[in-house]
């Protein structure tokens, strides 16, 4: 269970994360003051902390430092009123995860909790190889030739200060193996930042890699420190790193050959040392032959590369795998299922698995939901040709979400709804734009707000041919 400490002053405050936040996943501690503050960190061990910069006994910036003298790993939030702007600024300078506003917008503070919980993960928990009875948390499970390799590699450049590039489809655990890197090498007791290229728009991926001066652009109302000024001495993980516009790429690559770079709105350069983990789905190679990624950037992410296979070329880590997921859930869902019955393994052997072991992975969750007995048969397996219709968003009921879609999903159990329904939606938005540019690529993405290879990205993942509108 996460869990999520509040230091601040404000009954009020501390009342409304408690209300908003506490969960079967999530307990949610609080203290008045720093003093009371750093007694519940250093006791309760909390995966995120959120601290008001105005505290009664001291400021939140001195509780701050304090807390980081415990543990320099803990994602720390500041919540900060319109005077404390540049305390916050300078504590995201000394490795604050971020900080947020008053009055406070519970939308943008769940985001952001997300994210942070997410990192905390990444940074405290080291993947290890499972074995046959283990159900560790962030696991690295597979024993075919191909995850071998995976294995060695990473043995080989975790304690080289090298960049590595990490290949593979969505959902083969690229992020895991980042995470195993990080944990080995010579600066895992540095910071770790995390950045989906492929999850931020154009226009503001540039200032969360590398920060912007104030009055930089329209709403840059404040200086923002970046993930890599934030990862100096530890290492930033870039993932989704082909969906990169050419200027975050031009600055990107100026760091992998000096270490420094510039915020956005400012010519003064910044020293930087940082590792750089980067991860994509898409192939290099072409991206480069279609002029859509630089070349010369190519080959300096390239430098050591991780090549993560795709799930339906494993051979019997399906069936290992599986298992690990059924054991690892099972407590979780009042079950007691160890093992497959061999009919379902022949049926998860006879699906292709677009999704690799994230959708194993909740394919599993979902199977437990209606299973009973001990062995995982195959009618409480959720029928994987009707969930991959959905994903691939071929059926048109006029509107991007029905009730009957809603209620059919509801039914098998689906634990992964809100992903369904967006590729559904996003299925037929592509479709229709792309109808209307008669299979333009290029014009759809500038329609849509996104990059070309964002969109590329997206068409490949709903099985959508562009070709089929021109």
């Amino acid at each position: 269970m996460q869990s999520l400490l509040v230091i601040d002053d404000e009954a009020s405050i501390r009342k409304a994360f408690e209300r908003a936040f506490s969960s079967d996943t999530t307990t949610v501690l609080s203290a008045k003051n720093a003093a009371d503050g750093e007694a519940v960190f250093a006791d309760a061990k909390p995966d995120v902390v959120v601290i008001d910069l105005s505290l009664p006994d001291t400021s939140g910036l001195e509780c701050f430092k304090r807390l980081r003298e415990i543990d320099p790993r803990v994602p720390v939030i500041f919540i900060t009123g319109h005077g404390t702007v540049e305390s916050a600024i300078e504590a995201t300078k000394l490795g604050a995860y971020d900080y947020l506003f008053k009055p406070l917008e519970l939308s943008e503070i769940r985001a952001l909790l997300d994210k942070a919980f997410n990192l905390s993960r990444m940074v405290r928990v080291q993947p290890l190889l499972a074995d046959e009875e283990d159900t560790v948390a962030d696991a690295i499970v597979g024993r075919c030739n191909a995850m071998k390799e995976v294995y060695k590699a990473i043995g080989r450049v975790a304690s080289q200060n090298l960049t590595v590039l990490l290949l593979g489809e969505s959902g083969t655990g690229k992020e895991v193996v980042a995470q195993a890197i990080y944990h080995h090498s010579s600066r895992a007791s540095g910071p770790f930042q995390a950045i989906n290229c492929a999850a931020i728009p154009d226009t503001l991926l540039e200032s969360e890699i590398f920060g912007h001066e104030k009055g930089a652009f329209t709403d840059a109302q404040r200086q923002r420190i970046g993930k890599l000024e934030q990862a100096d001495k530890g290492t930033l993980f870039l993932d989704e790193v082909g969906d990169m516009s050419p200027l975050t790429q031009a600055k990107l690559l100026r760091v992998l050959q000096d270490q420094t770079f510039e915020r956005v709105g400012s010519n003064t350069s910044i020293k930087v040392d940082a590792r750089i983990i980067a991860a994509t789905n898409h192939d290099l190679k072409q991206l480069v032959s279609e002029g859509l990624f630089r070349s010369d950037l190519y080959f300096r992410l390239s430098v050591v590369t991780i090549h993560l296979p795709p799930l339906r070329e494993r051979g019997d880590d399906l069936r290992v795998l599986s298992e690990y997921f059924l054991r690892k859930y099972s407590n979780e869902f009042g079950k007691d299922i160890r093992s497959l019955a061999p009919e379902t393994l022949e049926l998860l052997q006879q699906y292709h698995w677009p999704g690799n072991v994230r959708e194993l992975e909740s394919v599993m969750k979902q199977s437990l939901l209606t299973a009973r007995g001990n062995v995982l048969l195959p009618e409480f397996v959720p029928t994987l040709s009707d969930q991959s219709t959905y994903f691939s968003g071929n059926r048109n009921d006029g509107e991007f979400l029905t009730e009957s879609f809603v209620a059919d999903r509801l039914e098998q159990g689906s634990e992964n709804l809100h992903a369904e329904a967006i590729a559904r939606a996003e299925s037929q938005l592509f479709r229709q734009v792309l109808k209307h540019t008669a299979g333009n690529q290029l014009r759809a993405a500038t329609i849509l707000g996104i990059s070309r290879v964002t969109l590329r990205s997206k068409l490949k993942s709903l099985g959508i041919d562009a070709s089929d509108f021109a």
